[in-house]
């Protein structure tokens, strides 16, 4: 099992930036679909990006989309994600996630919940 670790989370006010990390750790980093998550209070876990073992491929939910960057560096075992442009509905505990397959086949499974790895999650709030 690879144990993830996310950090990077804060407060901000809205139109600011974060970088959240994920460092993974076990031999299997670079061979894995990786992915972020979101869950704001009340709410259920939603998918915000995932990404290729290779960085050839990335998926982002449309309520990111040209705000947020997912990308990955396999020599240092760590996802990012830079969010820009936050706004108050940002707000939510961020979960990176790991999948041992296809960034396709990982896509498929946030659709039945069938990703088993999670890390503990950081919160980011915004919020003037």
């Amino acid at each position: 099992q690879v144990e993830l670790v996310e950090s990077g989370g804060g407060y901000v006010q809205p139109g600011g930036s974060l970088v959240l990390s994920c460092i993974a750790s076990g031999r299997t980093f670079r061979d894995d679909a990786m992915g972020w998550f979101r869950q704001a209070p009340e709410k259920e876990r939603e998918f915000v990006a995932l990404i290729s073992a290779d960085s050839e491929t990335t998926f982002y939910a449309d309520s990111v989309k040209g705000r947020f960057t997912l990308s990955r560096d396999n020599d240092l075992n760590t996802l990012y994600l830079r969010m820009n442009s936050l706004a108050p509905e940002d707000t939510a505990v961020y979960y990176c996630a790991q999948y041992p397959g296809d960034v396709h086949a990982m896509l498929v499974a946030t659709a039945y919940d069938g990703i088993n790895n999670w890390g503990r999650g950081t919160l980011v709030t915004v919020s003037s």
